[in-house]
């Protein structure tokens, strides 16, 4: 699989139907007990073992380029809290999937508790698997959404999308929006952000 090419492109203005999505599921009830109160700041939030719940703004702007669409099934690599998971649950609808994988065995049934209060049956959290991104033996996937920054384009991750299926993931403090047309993809970059390292072995 070969890359296309790579454009600066100006972000679109951030879509309605996400910023409802993320006002419909609070950021609060994924947050520990300690950091609640603060779930209306608009930055990074801790959660536990190095990980952050991510800043609102950057999610809207992950979300906004995902184009997540009813129906659509969706990977969220990196789920910690379970927020993204939820938020995405809301945007594909009860006809719709989302799997959030994550490696901090420590988040994962807190993410799965405050999941469960906000997503009936559409999303489910697992453990990732060592040794490997993503969740190939349940690809293709209509979206990817990598909340955790990858040190170069992850090609496995690229490969678990369908024909048109679009990835949102930050590389080197480099957002990107990867579109798969066949055996390449096309990625255009928005902004600069900084996230936690992606486990990419």
């Amino acid at each position: 699989m070969s890359e296309s090419n790579t454009i600066e492109f100006e972000d679109p203005p951030l879509s309605p139907r996400v910023l409802a999505a993320m006002r419909d599921v609070p950021r609060a009830d994924f947050l520990p007990q300690d950091v609640r109160h603060l779930a209306d700041h608009d930055g990074p939030l801790p959660i536990g073992e190095g990980q952050t719940n991510s800043q609102p703004y950057t999610v809207a702007i992950m979300l906004t380029l995902l184009d997540v669409q009813p129906g659509m099934r969706v990977l969220d690599v990196g789920a910690g809290s379970g927020w993204t998971t939820a938020i995405l649950a809301n945007l594909v609808g009860t006809e719709g999937r989302v799997i959030g994988m994550e490696r901090r065995t420590g988040l994962i049934e807190p993410a799965r508790r405050a999941l469960a209060r906000h997503a009936t049956g559409t999303a489910r959290i697992e453990r990732a698997v060592p040794g490997a991104l993503g969740l190939p033996h349940e690809a293709p996937f209509d979206r990817i959404l990598v909340s955790a920054m990858a040190s170069h384009l992850p090609t496995e991750l690229v490969s678990q999308l369908a024909e048109g299926g679009i990835m949102v993931i930050p590389v080197a403090t480099t957002m990107k929006r990867v579109r798969r047309r066949n055996d390449t993809f096309d990625v255009t970059n928005h902004g600069q952000f900084l996230f936690v390292p992606l486990v990419e072995d």
